[in-house]
């Protein structure tokens, strides 16, 4: 897969389809992109170019970690520095999770690069934030102060980023663990302070000053219970809502993979969507 050097990062990338409008998808967690390929094709197929990332620090991505935003508003400006050097902007931007955050960010940041949001999964409430701060940042503090960096590297997390990107270990067992561990907590400090909000990461005044065409699909898990992607359609002015046939369970996250039977559907709303912002007619 191509490399593009995003804002003195090296991020791994991929474009599937040669022409059409640009539509940028965050795949959920600290995941890397390739998730979203089936459903990338799938939306590629119906006239659109779709840009898949892995965000730094995921994937094969290069590791830079630095404490001094949000991860959600790094990966956002480096979305945009992205769709910049292919003249991709404004695009569609959406995601999944983290991933609906970002675009959130990325359209609160960059008003002028978004066409329109795609957002699904979303997340809020309180389990999600009792559980996703330790997810993201507590583990690894825990690690690094019990075991220095090999430790942090032994962790499942970090050894899917060493697989994907073999030079991460090398940058990973360089740093001073108590330089990691004081990242990751003001990391976590910062995911916190917007962790308790209806939507996670967006305040209520951020929703309502969203003046963007917006289609919210939601979730159906503990983490992304279906209330937070309602919340978010209804304070984002204009937005709607597209309920796929779940129901809610009581369980802690669902895998993404579970949601493969319903990219078709996914497919078709957001295709429909685009297409009606663009001003063309739904097929």
């Amino acid at each position: 897969m191509p490399i593009a050097k995003v804002r003195g990062v090296s991020i791994n990338y991929e474009i599937i389809g040669d022409k059409g409008p640009a539509v940028a998808l965050f795949t959920g967690g600290r995941r890397g992109y390739e998730e979203f390929i089936p459903l990338g094709k799938k939306i590629a197929a119906n006239g659109y170019r779709v840009f898949l990332h892995d965000r730094r620090n995921t994937g094969a991505s290069e590791l830079l970690l630095d404490d001094k935003e949000v991860e959600e508003a790094v990966w956002a400006d480096d979305l945009v520095d992205l769709l910049r050097q292919h003249n991709a902007l404004p695009a569609f931007v959406g995601g999944s999770s983290s991933g609906a955050r970002t675009a959130m960010m990325t359209y609160l940041r960059h008003r002028d690069a978004v066409k329109a949001l795609l957002l699904f999964r979303v997340t809020g409430g309180a389990f999600a934030a009792g559980r996703l701060p330790e997810n993201y940042y507590g583990q690894f503090i825990t690690a690094a102060k019990q075991g220095g960096m090999a430790a942090v590297c032994a962790t499942d997390a970090y050894q899917e980023r060493i697989k994907a990107n073999a030079a991460n270990k090398e940058k990973l067992m360089a740093m001073d663990p108590q330089r990691f561990i004081a990242i990751m907590s003001k990391l976590k400090s910062l995911f916190e302070a917007g962790a308790n909000l209806p939507v996670m990461g967006i305040t209520e005044a951020e929703l309502k000053s969203m003046k963007v065409p917006t289609i919210v699909i939601p979730g159906n898990d503990q983490t992304h219970n279906s209330a937070s992607g309602r919340v978010a359609q209804q304070m984002i002015p204009g937005a709607k809502l597209h309920q796929l046939p779940l129901k809610d369970q009581e369980v802690p996250l669902i895998d993404y993979k579970e949601w493969a039977p319903h990219e078709d559907e996914i497919t078709r709303v957001f295709v429909g969507f685009m297409r009606e912002v663009e001003g063309a007619k739904v097929a």
